[in-house]
């Protein structure tokens, strides 16, 4: 099967880049996403080895700071059963969790940090779906020549993982 892209959008005092450094095994579960289509991508499509572009949200500068890579297929995303977490969900049963969860893995950092500014200007990202209007999906998919054309924004001496 080919391999996809994606691109995940964190807020940096929630989970930042650096804390996904810092993780055990620098690998960290990818919890609390309440979006259907979210989860459809989470659940259906996001597939061990696929690569994943992190974009800090919600931040200064708006910026896609480096890759990371699918280490675990998704699995249920245990915060939507414990009533003391943020993301719990009383509706969701654990014989049939409603929502889902994958592992990303860090891989490279960039040299320049990808700004929003500069992906908005970059004629070959015009299709990209992190600048369509009225996109809000904390996880999108992305294609391989966009997510090559950011790896040459924020290293350009990067080799493709």
């Amino acid at each position: 099967m080919a391999r996809k892209y994606w691109l995940v959008k964190s807020e940096p005092d929630e989970f930042s880049f650096d804390d996904l450094k810092k993780s055990k095994n620098k690998t960290t579960y990818w919890d609390g996403v309440r979006n259907y289509q979210a989860r459809n991508f989470l659940r259906d499509e996001m597939k061990k080895g696929d690569l994943v572009l992190f974009y800090h949200s919600n931040a200064d500068p708006l910026a896609v700071l480096g890759v990371c890579e699918v280490v675990k297929e998704g699995y249920p995303d245990h915060t939507q059963f414990d009533p003391d977490n943020d993301h719990y969900d009383p509706k969701a049963a654990p014989e049939n969790p409603t929502w889902i969860m994958v592992d990303i893995k860090f891989k490279q950092e960039f040299k320049n940090p990808v700004k929003l500014d500069a992906i908005k200007s970059n004629a070959k990202l015009k299709n990209m779906k992190l600048i369509a209007r009225g996109n809000r999906l904390s996880i999108m998919p992305v294609t391989k020549e966009e997510f090559e054309e950011i790896i040459k924004m924020g290293s350009p001496s990067l080799a493709l993982p």
